[in-house]
């Protein structure tokens, strides 16, 4: 199969969608399929450079006044017309995320082509942002009832990464009608095989954590995240051990970085806390391997990369129920699962200190077992394929488009 995989930016620092689609572009080609990018970046981005696939970086969008969009959501007539010029060339069309030009765009250019879309919502049809952000849901509301429905609407099918994901998809809107599957969720790339240079280049930058129990945290500072439970709770249980220590590692994207510094040092936390930033490539791994447990606490996350990533690394997490795939982690094993709030996040805490040393280790080789029967890249890819294959995609390459008009 050929595909191509439609966002609307694949910078790094926006998560674990861009993460996901790298993945898949580095290993979908092993199973015999090749992958490329449509996006919306300017084609001399920096994380651009050395992509492992080929890129149509076809930004910024148009229709702007000294910089400024002129139409909201980032139109882009350039990306509807090289779509219709070119999507022809591919078996199908993989949209990821909503809300932005690319959804509606791929729309625009291929709801009435024989060439097949699918679109992967990646937890934004999640309820807790209509609760968490009335108003904005007003916006989208309005947004979804004009244009976006009928891009859900008119795909082959909408794919989502867990049964949490799609019954979540079924609540926000009473205009949902869509065509839904569930996918093995998303490809997440394995640790490069260097634990003991890794670690120390960790350590290295961070020397006054050697020697600490590491609580982790890695991601984007966001209230979603529950980064302020996770520091309640460690202010809670941070009597019982003095060698406890959080790192609270990523980007602050929304400015909640100094309201967060504040609370801990209310707390009386300010030497218990450690702020990093944005981790990546081998020391990000340094700070998964370094840590004692990964901790997150999440108000809504659809896959999470970085629990995932913690899993391959053999270090036990601690998540919240509202993590999209959070039953089948907890299947896959060395994690504990508790409700979102300071009670559950307290609990989380406790119930690890609670383990002996042995437990914790057993813990650990648990959960790098699960990551490798359920999260590792083959298994997901693999399982993406099949999807896709009883989907019908290929079938129009193969009969000159007849099975999908056919379809339709």
């Amino acid at each position: 199969m050929r595909l191509l995989r439609c966002v609307w930016s694949l910078d790094p620092a926006l998560g674990g969608v861009q993460e996901a689609i790298r993945q898949s572009c580095l290993g979908l080609p092993d199973l015999g399929h090749s992958v490329e990018v449509a996006c919306l970046d300017e084609p001399d981005a920096p994380w651009l450079r050395n992509y492992p696939a080929r890129v149509h970086a076809l930004g910024p969008p148009g229709l702007t006044l000294r910089g400024a969009s002129l139409i909201p959501y980032g139109y882009s007539g350039r990306f509807v017309r090289w779509m219709r010029a070119h999507a022809e060339r591919y078996d199908a069309v993989i949209v990821d995320g909503l809300w932005q030009f690319t959804s509606l765009g791929t729309w625009l250019a291929l709801h009435k082509s024989t060439v097949p879309y699918f679109v992967c919502t990646h937890s934004m049809l999640d309820p807790w942002f209509k609760r968490r952000y009335p108003y904005k849901h007003l916006k989208k509301w309005l947004y979804w009832t004009l244009l976006e429905r009928r891009v859900l609407r008119d795909a082959r099918a909408v794919l989502y990464i867990s049964e949490t994901e799609k019954a979540f998809g079924q609540q926000i809107f009473r205009s949902y009608r869509v065509k839904e599957e569930v996918s093995a969720g998303l490809a997440i790339g394995e640790p490069p095989d260097r634990p003991d240079h890794q670690r120390e280049l960790f350590l290295g930058a961070f020397p006054e954590l050697r020697g600490r129990r590491l609580l982790l945290f890695l991601g984007r500072l966001h209230p979603k995240k529950g980064c302020d439970l996770l520091v309640e709770a460690l202010a809670k249980v941070s009597r019982e051990d003095s060698s406890l220590h959080l790192v609270l590692a990523g980007p602050d994207q929304v400015g909640w970085r100094r309201e967060l510094q504040e609370r801990v040092a209310e707390l009386g936390l300010g030497t218990r806390v450690t702020w990093t930033g944005m981790l990546t490539g081998d020391v990000k791994w340094g700070a998964l391997r370094c840590a004692e447990v990964f901790v997150l606490p999440s108000h809504t996350e659809g896959y999470p990369v970085a629990v995932i990533e913690s899993m391959a690394c053999g270090t036990p997490v601690l998540i919240s129920n509202k993590v999209g795939i959070w039953r089948e982690i907890q299947e896959a094993g060395g994690a504990f699962v508790a409700g979102d709030d300071l009670e559950g996040t307290t609990r989380l805490l406790e119930s690890w200190l609670g383990l002996t040393p042995e437990e914790r280790v057993d813990m650990g080789h648990r959960a790098a077992e699960g990551y490798t029967r359920r999260f590792a890249p083959s298994v997901v890819n693999e399982r993406f394929v099949s999807v896709l294959r009883g989907l019908g995609v290929g079938e129009r390459s193969r009969a000159g488009g007849v099975a999908w008009h056919e379809a339709r």
